[in-house]
Order: C-alpha cells, then structure tokens, then sequence
C-alpha cells in the first residue's frame, strides 16, 4: 500500500474515532471538529513516529503531549473546559488490542503472556498520562512566564 494511501486512511478514521466518541460523551457542538481535529493530529504524530521505529512508550509519550497542547489551545480559544477535548482525542491512542489479549490470556491460563500484556499495557498508560502531564506543565510555565515578563516590561 502506498504511503499516501497510509496517511489518508490514519487520519480519516482517528478523526472519525475522536468525533464518534465526542458524539458518545456529548460533547458540545461547537468543540467536535477541533475534537477530531485534535485526536487526528495527536494519532498522526504517534503514527510517525512509531513507524520511524522509536517505540511504542514514546510514540504515546509524544501523541499524548501534542494532544494535551492542542486541548488547552483549543480550550482557550472555544472557552470549553479542557476534557473537551483531550478525552475524544486520547481515544485512537489507547491500547485496546493489548488490554484484550491481556485478558484473554489470564482467561486461558497462560499467566506469563498476560502478564507480559499487562505490562505493554501498563506502559502506554503511563506514557499517555505523562505526555498529558507534561503538555499542562510546559503550557502553564509558557503563560506564567509570558505573564511575567509582561509585568515586568510594564513595570519599566
């Protein structure tokens, strides 16, 4: 299959995934294409770079943390809490394949291949929860730094 098709395939259904869950958890009708917006962008970056071969941990670490900046932009900008949009956008990044075979291996008994898959699973989890993390640090430094240093100009 040709890159291109790859591309308009990925960013088609993580922005159909973003906006169907939106839809599921009523968000509001003003904030869904920046929703989808959001979850496309943030599963783009983690597709680039896991197919660049760097990992799973820091495609989601990465994915995450574009998420998170995107959210609190574009909940600046709507005037929307920033769950609006961070919740449907995390949704292509979630690891639902592992959690399954997770369970289906505690399910047949073969304790070591699930434990094995709860701890990719447990990895990404973690990795999406820092990359959100560190997007709300690095967004708060950025404004309360900009905040200073206006006050400070101000004050000259």
């Amino acid at each position: 299959m040709p890159l291109w098709l790859e591309i308009i395939i990925n960013v088609a259904f993580s922005y159909i995934a973003s906006v169907g869950f939106a839809l599921t958890i009523n968000v509001p009708r003003r904030a869904l294409h920046l929703a989808g917006v959001s979850g496309t962008i943030g599963w783009m970056v983690y597709w680039f770079i896991s197919r660049a071969g760097m990992g799973r941990m820091l495609s989601n670490l990465s994915g995450a943390f574009v998420i998170g900046i995107l959210g609190l932009f574009f909940a600046r900008m709507k005037k929307c809490p920033v769950t609006v949009f961070n919740i449907p956008a995390l949704v292509p990044l979630v690891p639902g394949v592992p959690a399954y075979q997770a369970v289906r291996a505690l399910v047949n008994g073969d304790i070591f291949e699930a434990e094995a898959s709860i701890l990719r699973v447990a990895i990404v989890t973690c990795a999406i929860a820092l990359g959100i993390l560190l997007s709300t640090m690095v967004t708060e430094m950025f404004y309360r730094s900009k905040r200073f240093y206006r006050q400070r100009r101000n004050r000259l």
